[in-house]
């Protein structure tokens, strides 16, 4: 009889990892995936998205992992059959966002904010994007209407589009007790002071009762910094081709572009 390896906590972000900008999983991550849950490894999600914009990835890829990390770290929902999306929240972690949206309201007026709650609920003033990131979501009137409900995080747009628009604001205004990360455009994600990938990953692992240096964590984006860090301090974290130069400096170990293969050429790294 063979024996099955020692289990890996395999974790995934969405997208620019394991989807393609235009939303397309490559069939060979499917392979991948399935043969290492067949070979006895947990295999998961943790990524910026909502729970519903998450869980059709999960059947995509036609598994069932016990914890699924969301919305950044603030969220992690468990498998639990008898729902009817098959996932319930099992973590959640919010935060008022009325002091630091009233705080980059005053600097950036012009500026387009948007704040989601822990159904996934996204409501949003000015222009958000309408497909890709959330579907879920919700135009409202004024700025003042997002100042009402705890959030799992708050994201701001900048006018213009400047890939460093928001290094200078985030500098002037320190954005003190939250959790902040610029991503590749004008783009700000804000959560709650202390919580990211790494930090519900951490949980994650720990129900799982794997060890530190069997984690291995695949990203692309500034969010997915903090996660790299955590899982390559002793086991593997690996920064996709295409990854800015600073998530590629917080990586272990690099693999190829999305478009060239990146996630199954990793995970194939791994029996």
């Amino acid at each position: 009889m063979v024996e099955r390896p020692e289990p890996w906590l395999v974790a995934i972000d969405i997208d620019g990892t394991l989807v393609s900008d235009y939303g397309t999983l490559n069939p060979g991550t499917i392979v991948e995936v399935r043969r290492l849950v067949d070979a006895g490894h947990h295999v998961t999600i943790a990524t910026g998205r909502s729970v519903p914009m998450t869980l059709p990835f999960i059947e995509e890829l036609g598994i069932s992992p016990e914890l699924v990390v969301c919305a950044n770290g603030a969220i992690i929902v468990r498998r639990d059959d008898s729902d009817p999306t098959r996932y319930v929240r099992d973590t959640v972690e919010l935060f008022d966002p009325g002091l630091v949206l009233r705080e980059i309201h005053d600097t950036i007026p012009d500026a387009h904010y948007a704040v989601e709650d822990e159904t996934g609920l996204l409501r949003y003033t000015g222009w958000f994007p309408d497909t890709g990131v959330n579907m879920h979501t919700q135009k409202m009137e004024t700025f003042e209407e997002l100042l009402t409900d705890q959030a799992t995080r708050v994201v701001v747009i900048a006018p213009d589009s400047r890939q460093d628009y928001f290094t200078d604001v985030v500098e002037m205004l320190g954005l003190h007790k939250v959790t902040y990360s610029i991503g590749y455009t004008s783009w700000l994600d804000i959560g709650p002071q202390g919580v990211n990938k790494a930090t519900a990953l951490e949980k994650v692992r720990e129900r799982w009762g794997i060890p530190r240096n069997r984690v291995m964590a695949i990203g692309d984006g500034r969010n997915d910094v903090d996660m790299l860090e955590w899982a390559g301090e002793f086991g593997r974290g690996i920064a996709m081709g295409q990854a800015p130069e600073e998530v590629r400096n917080a990586a272990s170990e690099m693999t190829l572009n999305e478009s060239e293969g990146g996630l199954p050429s990793a995970l194939a790294t791994l029996d």
